[in-house]
């Protein structure tokens, strides 16, 4: 089930395109991280998904519903963590969430129930009675993001979700995330955390000058844009005196004594032809595994320019 539609979505200010005919589809129990630097146009997007902002040109859907049509159902259907939180300072967290929770018509048991839950699980609870004008910059962060999932929407738009977070508050949201996906749920994460990004996301949409110019899965996004994987051999003797036992497909990129970096067009066929053919001739084989490649490499690839229009790819 889809539950995120976007359909040559625009906007404009003025003279400048902020987004410019953006196309997605995110799935129940999918997360899509929105990668892209400043002013690329992630939050630009994630507002018009939210009904704040009105598209210049082309609709989005929320749940089937038309963020401009039918923004009431859009509102009720999301949850926004928003980059800046507009948290009401002179409220205690018990105080702010049960406002909250009436503008989504929860009864108060409900009310009670979830914001006890949420808080305990952010670590929360004995803040409870504290302003939140006393909340650090972290805790502010937990709160916004228990208010976006207090009434259990069906999709979570996270702008920035770590922002501002120490390790240990960074990690307990990541995991909130991956707990969060479920058949029902549909996750869009904005975010500058290249790891975060392929931590979480079961597809990336890298956006630049409002363009969507790169959208896959992180595997497949390595391997279209830096290609095939590459693999190391390790071995316990000396490399030079084994070479010849070698599949003739393998492409040597790099070589030390003991250890070769190759690559191959078919590796699934290719490297069971390596440790066989390493087997035939006696060596014994230390290891054999890909050359770990980073979401880095592939973001600074398509940003910097190397890569056109996403049908280019």
């Amino acid at each position: 089930m889809c539950l995120i539609e976007t359909f040559d979505l625009t906007k404009q200010f003025g003279e400048l395109v902020a987004v410019d005919n953006v196309s997605l589809r995110v799935g129940a129990g999918e997360v899509l991280a929105l990668l892209g630097p400043n002013g690329a146009g992630k939050t630009t997007t994630i507002r018009m998904l939210a009904s704040i902002l009105r598209p210049t040109h082309g609709r989005a859907l929320i749940k089937g519903f038309d963020t401009v049509e039918d923004p009431i159902e859009v509102r009720r259907s999301i949850g926004f963590l928003t980059e800046h939180h507009g948290l009401y300072t002179r409220m205690r967290s018990q105080e702010y969430l049960e406002f909250f929770g009436k503008t989504h018509n929860l009864a108060a048991s409900t009310i009670e129930q979830r914001s006890n839950d949420l808080l305990d699980r952010y670590g929360l609870s004995d803040a409870r009675d504290l302003r939140l004008g006393q909340f650090s910059k972290g805790m502010r962060q937990k709160l916004a993001l228990v208010r976006a999932l207090l009434h259990d929407p069906a999709v979570l738009l996270l702008d920035e979700p770590t922002s501002a977070m120490d390790p240990a508050s960074a990690h307990l949201v990541r995991e909130s995330i991956r707990n969060l996906r479920s058949s029902k749920r549909a996750i869009v994460v904005c975010t500058h955390n290249l790891y975060e990004a392929e931590e979480l996301a079961d597809s990336i949409a890298i956006i630049r000058k409002g363009q969507i110019i790169a959208h896959d899965t992180p595997t497949m996004l390595k391997r279209r844009l830096l290609g095939e994987p590459v693999m190391e051999l390790r071995i316990v003797d000396r490399l030079d005196g084994v070479l010849k036992y070698l599949p003739s497909e393998l492409e040597p990129i790099e070589m030390g004594e003991n250890w070769l970096r190759y690559r191959a067009s078919d590796p699934d066929r290719v490297n069971p032809s390596v440790l066989h053919a390493m087997t035939q001739a006696g060596v014994q084989v230390i290891t054999l595994s890909e050359v770990e490649r980073s979401l880095e490499d592939v973001y600074l690839q398509v940003v910097g320019g190397n890569v056109g229009s996403e049908g280019e790819l």
